[in-house]
């Protein structure tokens, strides 16, 4: 029996329970990499965003009834760098897909983001993915430059994409005036 909890949202979206990536986590997130992607990360890669990076943010959905071969069936990879969230991972296993996870996963990012005091998102995305456009453009992600050859196995470009001023997908910063707030960044230096 599938552990789902409604969400308390207007679409009544299934809610899946996620939680942060460990060293632990290493093998099945590499499993899930190679079952999704033509060139996943390698293990070193996984390894370096869970012990070695700073920023990185790493969080999993594991499967609900923890079989054996499949116990991540989603992650996502996030760097929180001073004022800004960029993703640069998002997997959802094959037999997972069109449940709602990556929107859990980008919204629960998005609101991490905030409480951090980032004030916009960053992503690259392969020019023909129109799946992932279509997703992060339901999160008012907009596109802004093109990466040319940016991808391998094929070669393709990236579309960049921004979200500015940072806002959930249901909720957007606002002053006490109604304005949205954080499309503006100060960065203050002592000479």
């Amino acid at each position: 029996m599938m552990q789902e909890i409604d969400a308390l949202n207007e679409g009544n979206v299934p809610f899946w329970l996620s939680q942060e990536a460990t060293l632990k986590s290493l093998d099945q997130l590499v499993t899930l990499e190679k079952a999704c992607f033509s060139v996943p990360w390698s293990r070193q890669h996984f390894h370096a965003e869970l012990e070695g990076n700073q920023f990185s943010r790493v969080r999993i959905i594991p499967h609900p009834e923890c079989t054996q071969n499949l116990q991540i069936i989603a992650y996502i990879c996030v760097w929180i760098v001073f004022e800004e969230i960029r993703y640069l991972n998002l997997a959802v296993h094959p037999d997972f897909r069109r449940r709602g996870l990556a929107k859990q996963l980008i919204h629960e990012t998005l609101d991490l983001g905030m409480r951090a005091g980032c004030c916009r998102g960053m992503l690259e995305v392969r020019k023909t993915n129109d799946m992932a456009k279509n997703l992060y453009e339901s999160f008012n992600f907009k596109s802004y430059s093109t990466r040319k050859s940016y991808y391998t196995n094929p070669t393709e470009d990236a579309i960049l994409m921004t979200l500015d001023p940072l806002a959930t997908h249901d909720d957007e910063r606002r002053d006490g005036r109604g304005n949205a707030i954080g499309s503006q960044t100060t960065i203050h230096t002592i000479s």
